[in-house]
Formats: C-alpha cells, sequence, structure tokens
C-alpha cells in the first residue's frame, strides 16, 4: 500500500506493545480502543467535512505511538538489544513531509521514493534499475540497482559492467532523452533522439538513427515482462544487496526463458520423430507377427 506517515505511527504502536508483551513489562495504557475509534475518524479523508476529523487523528496517533516508545526507552534497560529499535523509532516519529533521507518502511529503510512524472504514477517506492540489451539479438546483456540518481549517471557504470560481462565496450548505444548530457563515453558513442540537422547529417544516417531509436523502444516491453514475470515489480529480499540480487535473478530468467521459447520447436520436432519412429518399430512388429503365424 502507499507508504504515509499515519501508517508507520501505527506500525510503531504495534510492535512497541510487541515488546512490552515479550519482555513483560509494565505499561500505563495500551490506547486499544482508542485508536479503535481514531481509525474510524481516519476514513474518508478526502471528503471535505471529515479532513479536519482525520488531521486530529493522525495528530493523536502520533501522540500515542510517541507516549508509547518513551515509556518503553523508561522501563527498559541501557544495555537491551532494543535501544537501537527505540532509536529508529525516534527518527521515524521526529521526520516530517520535506525531511530528507526520510523513511518509507520499517523492515525495509532502505527504501526510496522516486517520482516517475506520470499522471496515472506519480511515484514509486523502491530504487532504480539500470537495463541494457542487444539490438539485434535482445539479450539482457546489464543489469544493475542504483538508488535514486539522475538517468544520466547511471550510464557509465552500466557500460563498464556490460564490459565485464562481455569483454570488449559497445561502439554505440541507444537511450532515451532522459539521458541528457552525455554524448560519448570512453569509445562508446550515445545516440539521444533529437532533430535532425540536414547540414551535417546525411539521409543514410538519418535513416541509420530513426532505426536504432526504433529498436531502443523494444526495451520496454522487456522491462515490462521483468517487472510482471520475473518479480522485478517487488523484491523480497532484505536490504541493498537482496535489490542487487533480485535484479541479477530476473535478468537471468528472462535470459533463460528466451532461451526455452527458442528451443521449443526443435524440441517438439525431436519428440515427435521419437513417438514417429516408435510407433512405425511397433506396426512393423506387428505386420511380422501376423505373417510369421
Amino acid at each position: 500500500t502507499f507508504p504515509t506517515d499515519s501508517k508507520l505511527h501505527k506500525k510503531i504502536i504495534k510492535k512497541t506493545l510487541k515488546i512490552v508483551q515479550d519482555e513483560q513489562l509494565p505499561i500505563r495504557q495500551s490506547y486499544t480502543r482508542i485508536l479503535k475509534k481514531l481509525s474510524v475518524d481516519q476514513r474518508f479523508r478526502n471528503h471535505p467535512r471529515n479532513k479536519s476529523k482525520a488531521r486530529k487523528a493522525d495528530k493523536k496517533v502520533k501522540t500515542i505511538a510517541g507516549r508509547l516508545v518513551r515509556e518503553l526507552e523508561r522501563n527498559l534497560s541501557p544495555d537491551s538489544i532494543h535501544q537501537k529499535t527505540i532509536l529508529f523509532f525516534k527518527q521515524v516519529l521526529t521526520q516530517t513531509r520535506g525531511s530528507k533521507h526520510k523513511i518509507y518502511s520499517l523492515h525495509e529503510p532502505d527504501v526510496l521514493c522516486i517520482s516517475k512524472g506520470k499522471e496515472h504514477k506519480k511515484y514509486e517506492f523502491g530504487n532504480k534499475v539500470s537495463i541494457v540489451k542487444t539490438q539485434n539479438t535482445g539479450v539482457i546483456v546489464g543489469a544493475m540497482g542504483f538508488r535514486n540518481e539522475f538517468d544520466g549517471h547511471t550510464l557509465k557504470p552500466a557500460l563498464e559492467q556490460v564490459n565485464r560481462m562481455i569483454g570488449k565496450e559497445p561502439k554505440t548505444v541507444s537511450v532515451d532523452r532522459g539521458y541528457r548530457g552525455n554524448t560519448q563515453i570512453g569509445v562508446t558513442q550515445v545516440q539521444i533522439p533529437k532533430p535532425f540537422n540536414d547540414k551535417k547529417q546525411t539521409k543514410y544516417q538519418q535513416k541509420k538513427l530513426k532505426e536504432a531509436h526504433r529498436k531502443r523502444a523494444a526495451i520496454e516491453p522487456v522491462i515490462g515482462h521483468l517487472k510482471t514475470d520475473h518479480r522485478l515489480g517487488r523484491n523480497f529480499y532484505k536490504g541493498i544487496i537482496g535489490d542487487n540480487l533480485n535484479i541479477m535473478l530476473a535478468a537471468a530468467a528472462f535470459n533463460f526463458k528466451r532461451m526455452m521459447n527458442k528451443w521449443k520447436p526443435s524440441f517438439f520436432v525431436f519428440i515427435q520423430n521419437l513417438f514417429t519412429q516408435l510407433y512405425c518399430c511397433r506396426l512393423n512388429w506387428i505386420i511380422r507377427s501376423k505373417i510369421a503365424f
């Protein structure tokens, strides 16, 4: 679900009460009934009549979370294993809407908010992924994870990974306008869509550029298949290392699936020929046995 501060505060209350129960600590009030009433007040917050009531409920939930955290800190010993957790809860409670290095998830603090700039999906929560594929064969030769860098700054590390994977640097690379600011990296010429210059480019060069950018658009469905079919859309591994592992496994799965689809016709032909030969051998054996009889 969409991560909001109110949800984080409710999770802090839940985890705090869990620590109290596990450590068998005294507590003045658990606020169970009050939180149920506040949850009702937080519903339908977009209606004009409910906005002020929802804001007051959000503020009250944050206040309760702060009370429980402070009470837990007083009751715990200084050398308790939960001291780091309390500091983490305090950081979440003190952050504001415009805070830098904001925490969006308690179980995965490394999640970042990435602005998409699209009307149907303004934000995504996770980290960026750079995918490199060949234009002719469609094989993924590079897949890297980044935090929230500008797209143009991710191009050089991605090309370095391609050089490590295949042992040579590509002569040209076709990218979209999000990578603007790069014209050449090492020996690799960067092709970005822009209006043609008739004085400097021949018709043949313009035709080649058009074909290259049409082929570049083929990476969009590849990214879509990686997200929906190979679990790149949601990562279940822990931390930044888990993000990178998920990216590499998704890219490898895409390449394996592509090779399996290429082997399917030849495999079916092999099975069909095998059954045909077995059927012919069985038929010849029946004919011979009848003649011998």
